[in-house]
């Protein structure tokens, strides 16, 4: 073969998605992780080559929802796309987008996924379309031995009390950062979700999360304003609501481990044990059960409801290779890549007892995720994408103007009732 025959075919080999080496199509995902987190995932894919012999194409991007509409729009979707939002996946279901998965995993996902996490997976019918690559769990806050030598605070009030507490002996009780682009204000609403799900129940935060309760229901006004309880209050937050707004989420906790500490609590989902085993400090990096422990949301308890969010793939061409991919995602092999770092969660029943979880930390996290009954899915991101922005926007504002509490209410209740109904995902706690 010439020179310019041999260029041409390595030219078509690349423009078709094929492998030189295998003659194999490659598999195309798209997926929210980029830096160390697409490392990681990196490793899921490699694994899933080494097993089949298939080479993936993996884009990583934060705005994989923009890039995902404009591919389809294009008619050149990727085989499988990773999203965090159950409704944009929904609506991409009812338009014939989103392939169905029920024949392609079989048993696996009726065995290896308890109740909770299929109906999820279900987005809310009664057909798979996604599989839970990883989770968080999110009701639960974050301390320090130094900060808690005692016992933790297990009710609301118990809460309120510590961090006035903290605040009297001249310490800030909370980390906390709002900076997340494009999703800048995503804390907040973990902590207001947080706030409705224990102060009024699994019920009415269901009927939140499907558009029937409004924005200005009391409930949800004293959400907001318990929130505020805490973090408004003088001295409460380290470098005070300014800060928090210019600050990273990732940052954030960075000052529970200096000495002395910065601020004593933080809440935050379970994925911020990667960013505080990352952190660089004299001596070895802090290490769960010795330097940071959590305790559950006041309320939640061992057996009460936990928030939790998920990854979820799904598939968008109806391929071999792309069907091979889904089942490697909801397998035990391919989700144990992810939880032998330490700093990530698979929600694989049949992965809880074996030795992935080595700290007693991880294990809590890991048994509330796979095998918690009462699991409420985090509303943000159950909510249509307008609502969502709204809500990240209007945390924003109620930090920097809390006097403005009731337009922004206001506000929100306004999105809400210009989306129409069929766009909200209506799935129970």
């Amino acid at each position: 073969m010439n020179r310019g025959a041999a260029l041409v075919l390595a030219v078509v080999l690349l423009l078709s998605g094929c492998s030189a080496g295998s003659g194999t199509e490659a598999v195309t995902v798209l997926g929210p992780w980029t830096g160390d987190e697409q490392t990681a995932f990196q490793q899921v894919l490699d694994g899933f080559t080494r097993a089949t012999g298939i080479p993936v194409r993996y884009q990583g991007t934060r705005a994989q929802n923009q890039v995902l509409r404009g591919d389809l729009q294009q008619g050149t979707p990727p085989d499988v796309a990773v999203l965090s939002n159950p409704a944009e996946l929904a609506g991409y279901a009812r338009s014939g987008d989103l392939k169905p998965l029920d024949a392609v995993l079989g048993a696996e996902a009726a065995t290896a996924y308890s109740p909770s996490w299929r109906k999820l997976q279900q987005l809310g019918g009664k057909t798979g379309y996604a599989v839970a690559v990883k989770a968080d769990l999110k009701s639960i806050v974050w301390y320090t031995p130094k900060s808690f030598p005692g016992p933790v605070p297990s009710t609301w009030d118990q809460l309120v009390a510590a961090s006035q507490r903290l605040t009297a002996a001249g310490q800030r009780p909370w980390c906390l950062g709002m900076g997340a682009p494009p999703n800048s204000g995503f804390p907040g609403t973990d902590w207001l979700e947080d706030i409705l799900l224990h102060r009024a129940g699994p019920r009415v935060y269901s009927d939140w999360t499907a558009g029937r309760l409004a924005w200005t229901d009391p409930a949800m006004v004293d959400a907001w304003q318990s929130w505020g309880t805490l973090v408004l209050a003088p001295g409460a937050v380290r470098g005070g609501t300014t800060a928090a707004l210019l600050t990273s989420f990732a940052d954030a906790g960075r000052a529970m481990f200096a000495d002395p500490p910065g601020c004593a609590m933080e809440h935050l989902g379970s994925f911020a044990i990667g960013g505080y085993t990352a952190l660089r400090r004299p001596g070895e990096p802090p290490v769960p059960d010795r330097d940071f422990r959590f305790f559950p949301f006041p309320g939640a308890g061992d057996t009460g409801p936990s928030e939790v969010s998920a990854d979820l793939a799904g598939m968008f061409r109806d391929t071999p290779a792309a069907r091979r991919l889904m089942v490697y995602l909801a397998g035990e092999e391919g989700q144990r890549v992810w939880p032998s770092g330490g700093t990530t969660f698979s929600v694989h029943q049949r992965l809880v007892g074996q030795d992935v979880y080595r700290s007693d930390v991880t294990r809590r996290i890991a048994t509330t995720l796979a095998g918690g009954t009462d699991l409420c899915f985090d509303a943000s991101d159950l909510m249509p994408s307008a609502m969502t922005s709204a809500f990240y926007q209007a945390v924003l504002e109620y930090l920097a103007r809390p006097g403005r509490l009731p337009t922004l209410l206001g506000q929100l209740e306004q999105v809400r009732r210009g989306i129409g109904r069929e766009q909200w995902l209506d799935l129970p706690c």
